[in-house]
């Protein structure tokens, strides 16, 4: 983490991107409700941005601008709020805090790009320099995984391979820069809904291993080998649930992607593209077919939750 930030009246201020799921396997239902994973995360550069600022000691707000906030809740069972008071709880003199969070959304709400989790991952930051706390990056990493399990990630960053329900990350090897089209579905999917049908639809799924040719596909730095090991266990789940989605993935192929899936639980349509002229085209072309909400480009891997200085 880097050096903490005295207070300020201008606050601390964090920068989070979004993520996809280059690989998302998934295992049996758990006890515990949760399923085993093995995904690879990949953090591209479509970011929301946290602010916080000092507020009254044990009172914690949040206002929300940008994509989604109309659907944003601003009450304690948003994520940047949950992460602020359990990183009070945990690591401050907690009836002396409070923090004053705003939230600048790009990232969709229910989406499947974990923007809530980036959300949570950057309030952890931003109210830890804020507050002037001596907390190490693999303490916040802790507080992460009991917010979420996209959560630890949006820390992290850049491309890394997650088990248990995703929380564990580590670092994976890969080379290169690749170009992203977003496509955004026309409203949200619940996750757990997703999950729901993923059960139904896999009565007996298998435990869950990365596929070792995605993980050869970064290794090279090779696009189109990665396009082709692209993979979500959640997709057939996403797909009976949205049907439309079907045909937003195939535009994409049909326009030039060397790669195609739904990011996470859906519903956003991420495309591999071979190079970024090759995303530019991509872009403008299923912009101008209506299929999607809205279209965005966004390259990675990049870093995970920074301050902006």
């Amino acid at each position: 983490m880097a050096s903490p930030l005295p207070p300020t009246p201008v606050g601390v201020r964090v920068r989070v991107p979004a993520k996809i799921n280059l690989a998302l396997k998934v295992g049996p239902r758990r006890a515990d409700g949760y399923h085993p994973l093995a995904t690879v995360y990949h953090a591209v550069a479509l970011y929301d941005e946290v602010l916080a600022l000092w507020a009254e000691p044990d009172e914690f707000e949040v206002a929300v601008i940008g994509e989604g906030a109309g659907v944003v809740p601003l009450d304690d069972t948003n994520l940047a709020v949950r992460a602020a008071r359990l990183l009070a709880r945990t690591h401050g003199p907690y009836d002396s805090l409070g923090a004053s969070l705003s939230l600048r959304k790009a990232i969709p709400v229910a989406a499947g790009l974990a923007g809530g989790s980036a959300d949570g991952a950057g309030a952890l930051l931003a109210c830890a320099s804020l507050w002037d706390l001596d907390v190490s990056p693999e303490a916040l990493r802790a507080l992460a995984a009991e917010l979420g399990s996209d959560v630890p990630f949006a820390l992290l960053g850049g491309t890394a391979v997650g088990s248990g329900r995703g929380e564990e990350v580590v670092p994976a090897l890969a080379r290169g820069t690749y170009h992203w089209v977003l496509g955004f579905g026309h409203g949200g999917l619940s996750t757990p809904a997703v999950y729901r049908r993923f059960d139904e639809l896999t009565p007996q799924p298998v435990n869950p291993e990365v596929p070792d040719e995605l993980m050869n596909a970064l290794r090279t730095g090779d696009p189109r080998a990665l396009g082709a090991a692209l993979v979500n266990d959640l997709q057939p789940a996403a797909l009976d649930l949205r049907p439309q989605l079907r045909q937003v993935l195939e535009a994409g192929l049909e326009y030039g992607a060397v790669g195609a899936l739904i990011s996470g639980s859906g519903p956003t349509a991420a495309f591999l593209a071979a190079s970024e002229p090759a995303a530019i085209d991509l872009a403008v072309a299923l912009s101008a077919d209506g299929l999607c909400r809205e279209v965005r480009r966004a390259s990675g891997p990049v870093t995970g939750a920074r301050l902006v200085i």
